[in-house]
C-alpha cells in the first residue's frame, strides 16, 4: 500500500499498517482477533482536531457531512470536491499549503470550491445508507447550484461517479482520482474484500454496536506508518524544520478517525467491493438502476503507478465503462502511492495543476473536432 513497509521502530510491519486503513481490511484483523479488544482499555484522550489550511465556512449542516465551502468569489463555475468517507477527515484534501487538494485547485484558477466533510457516525447514524450519503449529496449540489464539477477522491471517487450517473444532468464535469470502480480488476483492496467470509464484517459491525469503530480499527493494528511511508505520501524530505512540523501534523491527522454506519460499510464491502455492482450496471441509487454509460459528461482520471490500494490499471479502467466519448476522456499516471494522490507535493506540482486547467478549458473545440 505505502512504497516501504513500516519499520518496527513506528509500526508493526503488517501490511495493515497503512495510513489508509481501509475499513475492509478489518476483515483480516476480525478473523485474527474477533473479541479480545475488549481488554485492551480503553483509548488515550486526544487533542481537539486539526485546523484547515484553506479558510472556509460551513455552508450547509446535513446528516451525512458538514458542507464546506473554500470559495474565493461567489460566481463561476463551482468544484464540489467529494473526500473518501473510509476511516479518516476530509483534511486529506486540505493537508497542508503544498498538500492540499482545495488549494491546488484555487490555484489553478478554480475560485469557487466545496468540500464534504463527512460526519462521524453516532449511533443514530447507524442505519444510514449509502442511498443516504448520495441523497445528502444531492442537497448540497442544489445548495451550491448546479452542473457543478465533481472531484472524488478514492471512495469519494465511486460516490461522485454514482451520483453522475444518477443525475446526469447536474455534473458538468467529473475528476475521479485513485477511485475504485471496478473491482474485478485485482488489487489488494479487493482480494481482501473478496476473500474474509462475509460473517466477519457482520460481526465487526455488531461489535461497533452498529457502526464500525474507527478508533478500534486503528488500535486493533497498532497502525503507525514510519517515516520513509510518510516521506513517500507527502512527496519531501521531512528533515528540516518544515518537514518535522509536517510528519506531526500526518501523525495526528492518522490518528483521528472517523467511525462508520453499520449499514453503509455493509453495502459497501457486499455490494460493491465483493460482488462488483457498480462496474456490473447492477447497483440501484436513489430508487433507480445506475447505468455507467449514461455518465457521458467529460471526465478526468488520475492514477497513481505505485498504488497498492487502487493499482493504476483499476483507477483508469473506468473509461471503458462509462458513456462519455473518448475525445472527452482526459487521464494521467503519476509516480505516486494512494496517498500521495492527494497528499503529495510533487504530485500537487504536476497533476493538480493540469487537472484545474483541464477543468477551466472550453471543450467546444474538441467537440467540433470529434463531430
Amino acid at each position: 500500500m505505502v512504497e516501504k513497509t513500516a519499520k518496527q521502530t513506528r509500526g508493526s510491519g503488517h501490511a495493515a499498517d497503512d495510513p489508509r486503513l481501509w475499513p475492509f481490511a478489518a476483515a483480516q484483523l476480525a478473523m485474527d482477533a474477533c473479541f479480545w479488544w475488549l481488554d485492551r482499555g480503553p483509548a488515550e484522550p486526544r487533542d481537539s482536531s486539526l485546523a484547515w489550511t484553506t479558510p472556509n465556512s460551513v455552508a450547509l449542516e446535513l446528516a451525512t457531512m458538514q458542507l464546506r465551502d473554500c470559495s474565493q468569489i461567489r460566481s463561476g463555475q463551482p468544484a464540489l470536491v467529494c473526500a473518501p468517507y473510509a476511516l479518516h477527515r476530509a483534511l486529506i484534501a486540505d493537508f497542508a499549503p503544498g498538500h492540499s487538494v482545495v488549494q491546488s485547485l484555487q490555484n489553478g484558477g478554480i475560485d469557487r470550491v466545496y468540500l464534504t466533510d463527512w460526519r462521524s457516525a453516532t449511533s443514530d447514524m447507524r442505519y444510514l445508507s449509502i442511498d443516504s450519503y448520495l441523497g445528502d449529496l444531492n442537497v448540497a449540489v442544489d445548495e451550491i447550484g448546479a452542473p457543478v464539477d465533481l472531484v472524488g477522491l478514492c471512495q469519494g471517487g465511486w460516490l461522485s461517479l454514482l451520483y453522475a450517473a444518477r443525475f446526469p444532468a447536474k455534473v458538468r464535469r467529473l475528476v475521479l482520482v485513485g477511485a475504485p470502480v471496478d473491482l474485478s480488476i485485482d488489487s489488494s483492496l479487493s482480494r481482501l474484500a473478496r476473500n474474509a467470509p462475509g460473517m466477519v464484517y457482520d460481526q465487526l459491525v455488531a461489535r461497533g454496536g452498529g457502526n464500525v469503530s474507527g478508533e478500534e480499527m486503528l488500535r486493533f493494528w497498532s497502525k503507525a506508518p514510519d517515516d520513509d511511508d510518510i516521506v513517500a505520501a507527502l512527496q519531501r524530505d521531512l528533515s528540516d524544520e518544515q518537514g518535522t512540523a509536517l510528519l506531526a501534523r500526518f501523525d495526528r491527522w492518522n490518528a483521528e478517525t472517523l467511525n462508520l454506519p453499520g449499514t453503509y460499510y455493509l453495502e459497501i464491502v457486499n455490494g460493491i467491493f465483493r460482488e462488483n455492482m457498480i462496474a456490473r450496471d447492477d447497483f440501484v441509487a436513489l430508487g433507480r438502476p445506475v447505468r455507467l454509460k449514461d455518465v457521458k459528461s467529460p471526465i478526468f482520471l488520475l492514477a497513481g503507478l505505485d498504488d497498492e490500494v487502487v493499482p493504476a490499471t483499476q483507477a483508469l479502467a473506468t473509461a471503458r465503462l462509462v458513456g462519455t466519448p473518448p475525445a472527452f476522456i482526459a487521464a494521467a499516471s503519476e509516480p505516486s502511492n494512494h496517498l500521495g494522490l492527494f497528499m503529495g507535493a510533487r504530485t500537487h506540482a504536476h497533476a493538480w495543476p493540469r487537472i484545474a486547467e483541464w477543468l477551466r478549458e472550453d471543450l467546444s473545440g474538441v467537440l467540433a473536432r470529434s463531430a
